[in-house]
Parts: C-alpha cells; structure tokens; sequence
C-alpha cells in the first residue's frame, strides 16, 4: 500500500508538475533562444534552408549594424531617457500619494482607493484617440518627454498603493518623534521615511523601469520621426513589407532584452518582498 501511494504521488508529481513546467519552458524559452543564437548568424545562414540550431560561425556584425546602421544608438537613448524621467516622476509621485494614502484619514479615502484600482481596468487603447487629439494640439508628438509623463501616469496607481503599504508599515511614532525634535513634517519624511523606504523606492523605480522600458502602444501612436523612436519602436520599423533583416531584428531585441533581464535578476528579490508588502499593509 506505501509502494502504490509513492507511486501515486510520482505520477500526480510528473503529470501535474514536470510535464506543464516542461512545455511551458519551451514554449516561452525556445523562442528566446531562437532569438538569442539568430543574433550571432551570418546573413547566409539565417537564410539557409538548411536550419542550424546553433550558429556555424558565430558573428557580431548584426549587433554593429543594428546600432550604427539601424539606429538602434538613437533608439536605445530614446529609451533611455524616457525611462529614466519616467523612474524619477513615478517615485515622487507615488511617494507623496503613498504618504497621503498611508498617514491621513479622510473622508472619502475608500472611494479613492476604488478610482486608484479602476483605473487599472481600463484599457490603454481606448484613450488613444483623445490623447493623440490633445499632444497634437499641444505640439508633443514626437517627444521623449511627452512619453515619459503618459508612462507615469498609467504606472501611479498602481505604484502609490504599493508605495502605501510600505509607508504604513513604518512606525508613525518614529516620525513623530523626528518632529518632537523640531523637523518640520517635509524635514521629518525627507530625514526618516525615506531612508527607511528604499526597499519600497527600490521596488517601485524597478516596476516602472520595466513598464516604460517595454512600452510600445503609445510610443508607437506618438511618435513618426525615426530620431523619436524607442527601442520597441524601432525594432517594428525594421519589420518590412516585402522584406526583413532577421539579423538585425534579432541583434535588436537582445539589446532591448538584455537591460531588463540584468534588473530583474539582480531586484527580483525586492519585486517579490514588495508585492507582498503593498499587499498586506495599508
């Protein structure tokens, strides 16, 4: 009877466990290892019908001519500096919501929390149309700028109620005691909450780093300039209508790939604890 029952068990475990994890891992990793080894090809082995599941003659002339000649260098400063102003806005903005959220008591602050979660479920598509009505009023088609500030204000809800959950689990009377000492309530969150809030600042600026990095709906409506392109922008351009350099494609999208992935292995400790601790708290 033992027997049968471990048995069972190492059925229930394969069946149940192995074999999804198993198909899932192709499903997703073998189209990123596809991706991954097409980058090192030579042209004329990419179009080879003979199909070579690892490169014959590694090459770095995909990734050379995919910076220089692609512009994947103005694509990928696009990117750069769309996220890290989105980063900067997003953090000051969900701190202060967050603080407001976690600290004070007023009416109405349930029904704030419901428009902050709806505002989730609603999806970006259906705004494009007014918003591109508005920046093309405002001449911020374009503009790397512009992109920055529609990123941030998709990503502030969700980031102040997570934000929230890690002001409400410091100790008010830590900071009660900071003002007893003479600081002001700014001086008292600038001295005291922040230091204590980096892992929350840590979690938060990884979360829209990611969002901002890989957003592609907006940048792709707003901008028509190649010089205003971001990397998701342009790998869609070097998609052709009667041809495509699969090549630089790939080179592309391991250059655009391999930023996030260095983030998420080294924070994903902090994108764990905080989902948890804005879910908890508050």
């Amino acid at each position: 009877m033992e027997i049968s029952r471990k048995n069972r068990r190492l059925i229930h475990t394969i069946v149940f466990l192995v074999l999804p994890l198993t198909a899932f891992i192709l499903f997703v990793g073998f189209p990123l290892y596809w991706i991954f080894i097409t980058a090192f090809k030579p042209e004329s082995e990419i179009s080879s019908r003979n199909v070579s599941y690892w490169p014959r003659e590694f090459t770095f002339a995909n990734f050379g001519e995919a910076w220089k000649n692609a512009g994947f260098s103005i694509y990928f400063k696009n990117s750069l500096v769309m996220t890290l102003i989105g980063i900067v806005l997003i953090l000051v903005v969900s701190i202060m919501t967050g603080y407001v959220l976690a600290r004070y008591k007023f009416k109405g602050k349930s029904i704030v929390y419901l428009i902050l979660l709806c505002t989730q479920f609603i999806p970006g598509a259906m705004l494009l149309t007014p918003m591109f009505i508005m920046f093309s009023r405002f001449h911020l088609l374009n503009n790397v700028v512009a992109l920055a500030l529609i990123n941030t204000t998709f990503q502030i809800p969700f980031n102040s109620i997570l934000m929230s959950g890690f002001i409400s689990g410091i100790d008010y009377g830590i900071e009660e005691a900071a003002q007893i000492d003479g600081c002001s309530r700014v001086g008292a969150i600038v001295r005291v909450i922040l230091p204590l809030l980096k892992p929350g600042m840590v979690t938060v600026a990884a979360y829209g780093f990611i969002a901002c990095w890989n957003e592609f709906l907006f940048a792709f409506m707003f901008t028509t300039k190649q010089a205003s392109y971001t990397l998701s922008v342009g790998l869609k351009s070097l998609i052709g209508e009667y041809a495509m350099n699969y090549g630089q494609l790939a080179a592309g999208a391991v250059m655009a790939v391999i930023p996030v992935t260095i983030l998420f292995i080294n924070m994903q400790k902090h994108l764990i604890a905080g989902i948890g601790a804005g879910a908890v708290k508050g």
